[in-house]
């Protein structure tokens, strides 16, 4: 498939998708046009056109977390923030994360999230949820820890030796957190 033909197929739900983070109509193009040289750049990278749809999305959402970092913007966390496209075909191990942090005490869920998942400096979520840093940091840490579980739990994944998770995703109707 061309990056034209890609364009033509996906550039609206793109747009509608960077306009829903971003709320500026001539930065959803800015980020729209990025978005679209980064999938020309990279689509000789796409090894299954299969997953087109989620990798195009996956490509426009670290466009926007970009943008977000690069011009230290924040905003409240809200359940609406936390929810994915639902409309994936594939079963994938970030489906998995997002019911494991869905599932996370909200004291861990939203400092984690904000950190790890729109990359925000922990200092500025200290300042954003007025509380102290070192709370930040425990929490954060503790909230990886949950994840972690999460995984062996859900998927029954192992921690290595060098303290990686490993393991191999199982089908959607035996996933505990996602089925």
């Amino acid at each position: 498939m061309q990056t034209q033909d890609i364009w033509k197929t996906y550039s609206n739900d793109i747009k509608h998708f960077i306009f829903s983070k971003v709320k500026d109509a001539v930065v959803t193009d800015d980020l729209l046009q990025e978005t679209f040289i980064k999938v020309h750049t990279k689509l000789d990278t796409l090894k299954d056109e299969d997953k087109l749809k989620s990798w195009l999305f996956a490509i426009a959402r670290y466009t926007v977390l970009d943008y977000f970092r690069n011009n230290n913007i924040t905003y409240e966390v809200t359940e609406v923030d936390m929810t994915f496209d639902d409309q994936k075909l594939d079963h994938t191990k970030e489906d998995c994360l997002r019911g494991i942090i869905k599932s996370l005490p909200k004291k861990y869920r939203a400092p984690l999230f904000l950190s790890d998942i729109k990359g925000i400096k922990q200092a500025h979520i200290s300042e954003q949820l007025q509380l102290p840093l070192p709370t930040i940091k425990s929490q954060i840490q503790r909230g990886r820890k949950l994840i972690t579980q999460g995984f062996i739990d859900c998927c029954d994944f192992k921690v290595n030796d060098a303290g990686y998770l490993i393991g191999e995703i199982k089908d959607k109707e035996d996933c505990k957190m996602c089925h």
